[in-house]
Order: structure tokens, then C-alpha cells, then sequence
């Protein structure tokens, strides 16, 4: 157990002490001995009277707890106690805005604990989720209830984003070995590592290729093995990590001009589009038959293409030629599967 979780439980555990109306006024070596039952049992590990000591200063003065405990020792009862009777840690004051607005950040947190590039983080974590159990006034099972939070799977490959987070830290190469989907073998690929990209819950890496002389995509779900080598390199001046998907919608990034696309959107499609932007080149013009024109900048990926399929009926592309013939035929094609 982390020490600072070690920590939360004997505030707990002291507070619990302080505020048993069965056993007032306990002293430091009942408190050292709750602590010690509760947390190690059987196996009679000892807390220092000097811990116990920090801990009652922590709770009193510690801001970062927010706790202000006002503990006191009683010289008549050789003990210590509360000097107001109704207090107890559990008694978070906060307000309704500001419960719910834990909650919501905290649930955001802890969905990401299990992965390895967080596990740095595990300590903080696990101080908020410790916390709010510290509060018996945030439900979160009456949450629940009421909200369901949108959750992020675990895929493949994240077991990669420690390493590799450290490679493009460091700016050390590495060696990575990667499977495309459909490829019968791996294949071995000496990359300078850029950029890591999230996109639809899945892992992309964005590295240099001097075999290919270019900028090469990888899923973290295909790769087999990273290596990171003790080869330092120089990122590439002219290279930055806005610019580099600047015109792409997607993960997708090609060597070409950005193109501009006219779409016409229905109505309702066109409010979806106005309150969840496809690219920040955007633009929306009502037009005269009620529909509304859809305007933007972007490269013709993969990723438009599948977004504009994804809508339906519900648009329309104008232009340029060549993205209206792709998705023309991808539309055919669908059509086609489904005749018997």
C-alpha cells in the first residue's frame, strides 16, 4: 500500500479513535495500537509514536488536507479528543456545485488508473478516490443511479505507452516490432520516436522512418516489442505536433494539400455538426432549400470519408470531384452487399 494511502487510513482510524463516545480520550499508544490492528492485523507491523504524532499535526494544520481538526490533548484525562464534540473528517463541507464537480473529475480520473503510462499517477489517484470515501455525503452509488459515465477501454497495446513516452521524452530511438492488421508476420521497423496520438481510444505513434524518409503511423494494438536503444536523436526543426494533423480529421496524415470540401448537411445534422465541430476549419451557411452548407479545409483521409458514411442521407458531398466518386462508390458497394 502506497504511503500516502497508509497515511489516509490512519487519519481515518485516528478520527474514528476521537470521536468513540465508548472510549473517550484516547491516548498516543491506543492510537498507535488501532492503527496498527487495523491495518497490519495478525502481522503486529509497529507504527513509531513519532508517526502518530505527524499524523495529529497533519490533521490539525496540514492545508492541502483541508482537515483543521481541532484536536487537543486533555492533561486531567491523559488523552486526546476533540474540542468540538460534533467534528469528525467525515464532515466534508462543501457545496452541491462543488460535490458534483469532484465526482465527475474524479470518476474521469480513476477510469485511466489501470494503465501503465499512469502508473506514476497511481499514488495521486488513489489519495482522491481515499478522499472521497472520506465523505459520506458523496453517494457515489446514488451517482450511478443517475449518471453513466462513458468509459474508456483498456486496448492493446497501451502496455507500450511507458516505454514509449519515455523514448520520445529522452529522444531515443527505438526498435519496434509491428503486425498490420491481415499481415501473416511482424515486421522490424528503427523508428525516431515523435509523438503519441489518441484517437477513438486507441494508441497511435508518430515516427521517423530514415529507411522510408517519412513520418510513419503505428497502432500501439499491432505492436509486438519495443526496445529503446541508447541512439539519441535530434527532432526534425521544421517538425510540430499541431501542424502535423493541423488538416486531418483523424489519425490519418498525408503527404498533400489540404482540399476544400463542400458538404450540404440537413438541418438537424448541421445543429450535431455546430455543437460537436468535424475540424476546426469548419464553417456552416444556411441555404435556401433548408439545408445548410458544410464547408472545410481538410486533407481527404480515411477518417472524412468514414464520417460522411457514418451521417447517411443526411449529407451530401458537393465537392471536390474525387472525395463525391469515393464516397459514391463506397455507397454502391454497401448497396451491393446487401442484394441477394
Amino acid at each position: 500500500m502506497a504511503v500516502n494511502k497508509n497515511a489516509l487510513m490512519r487519519y481515518r482510524i485516528i478520527d474514528r479513535c476521537l470521536t468513540n463516545s465508548a472510549r473517550p480520550f484516547p491516548t498516543k499508544s491506543d492510537l498507535q495500537q488501532a492503527c496498527e490492528e487495523a491495518l497490519y492485523g495478525s502481522q503486529r507491523e509497529r507504527i513509531s509514536a513519532s508517526t502518530i504524532e505527524k499524523d495529529m499535526w497533519a490533521m490539525k494544520n496540514e492545508s492541502s488536507l483541508g482537515f483543521y481538526a481541532p484536536i487537543a490533548f486533555n492533561r486531567d484525562r491523559k488523552g486526546y479528543y476533540y474540542t468540538d464534540p460534533d467534528y469528525s473528517i467525515n464532515d466534508v463541507q462543501l457545496n452541491d456545485e462543488e460535490r458534483d464537480a469532484i465526482h465527475f473529475a474524479a470518476r474521469t480520473l480513476l477510469q485511466y488508473r489501470d494503465l501503465p503510462v499512469f502508473a506514476q499517477f497511481d499514488q495521486a489517484l488513489g489519495k482522491i478516490q481515499d478522499r472521497l470515501s472520506l465523505a459520506p455525503d458523496l453517494d457515489a452509488e446514488q451517482l450511478t443511479d443517475v449518471v453513466q459515465f462513458e468509459t474508456s477501454p483498456v486496448v492493446g497495446g497501451s502496455e507500450f505507452l511507458g516505454d514509449v513516452f519515455k523514448a520520445i521524452r529522452e529522444r531515443r530511438r527505438v526498435m519496434l516490432r509491428y503486425r498490420k492488421f491481415g499481415a501473416t508476420e511482424a515486421k522490424s521497423y528503427h523508428l525516431a520516436p515523435y509523438l503519441l496520438k489518441e484517437y477513438r481510444n486507441r494508441w497511435y505513434l508518430i515516427a521517423w522512418s530514415a529507411q522510408r524518409s517519412d513520418y510513419l503511423t503505428f497502432g500501439l494494438d499491432r505492436v509486438e516489442e519495443v526496445t529503446l536503444t541508447e541512439e539519441r536523436f535530434e527532432p526534425a526543426p521544421d517538425f510540430s505536433s499541431d501542424r502535423f494533423f493541423a488538416h486531418s480529421i483523424g489519425i490519418t496524415e498525408l503527404d498533400a494539400e489540404p482540399q476544400d470540401v463542400l458538404l450540404h448537411c440537413s438541418a438537424l445534422h448541421a445543429r450535431y455538426v455546430a455543437s460537436q465541430p468535424v475540424h476546426a476549419s469548419q464553417s456552416l451557411t444556411p441555404l435556401d432549400d433548408g439545408r445548410v452548407a458544410l464547408r472545410l479545409r481538410v486533407l481527404l483521409t480515411y477518417e472524412l470519408v468514414e464520417w460522411i458514411l457514418g451521417a447517411g442521407a443526411a449529407v451530401e458531398v458537393l465537392a471536390p470531384v474525387a472525395l463525391r466518386e469515393r464516397v459514391v462508390d463506397a455507397l454502391k458497394k454497401s448497396l451491393d452487399a446487401y442484394k441477394t
